[in-house]
């Protein structure tokens, strides 16, 4: 994994303990596949980043699945690219979408992940180019997970399953 040199002491060590979507998918099967399906629902997510300041910003965002990753683009210079220069770590959740005729909103479950993102070299932007996309500059980063949510209703209980690197798949039921 290629860090930027700006990558803080306390980033770093996260992006040792993150993984790529692919090394979550292998060690959580099950449960990314669901999260991928919440992802993959709607075009349109919230992505929380840090401000210089510390405070919180959220901001719109797409993301892709790209080979082992899970990717998000920017304007070049937006705020949420600048955010995420000086402190790669995030927050994603996911749209939850519009229930479709007969089906219950939030029936596949309420999907977010988080860890540091780490910015593409410039060099191999293009490569994540997708056809008809207009040409021009933009900020690419990698999603490396520290962590990954999902919580549904099942029955009459609310599932939350967790998962952490190396620590496998949590789940927590209320009633």
């Amino acid at each position: 994994m290629e860090q930027r040199s700006s990558v803080s002491t306390m980033e770093a060590g996260a992006a040792r303990e993150a993984r790529t979507w692919e090394e979550f998918a292998a060690e959580a099967p099950e449960l990314a596949e669901r999260i991928r399906r919440r992802f993959a629902r709607t075009p349109h997510h919230v992505l929380a980043t840090l401000r210089r300041d510390g405070a919180p910003r959220v901001s719109g965002t797409e993301v892709a699945f790209s080979g082992p990753d899970l990717v998000i683009g920017s304007m070049p210079g937006a705020v949420k690219a600048r955010d995420l220069q000086r402190d790669g770590r995030f927050a994603v959740h996911a749209n939850p979408g519009e229930a479709e005729s007969g089906e219950q909103a939030m029936g596949e479950g309420d999907a977010k992940v988080s860890g540091v993102a780490v910015e593409v070299d410039p060099d191999e932007v293009e490569g994540y180019r997708d056809p008809g996309q207009p040409p021009g500059p933009f900020h690419l980063f990698r999603l490396l997970l520290t962590g990954a949510v999902l919580t549904s209703v099942e029955g009459d209980r609310l599932v939350i399953r967790h998962w952490r690197p190396g620590a496998g798949v949590t789940e927590t039921a209320r009633t």
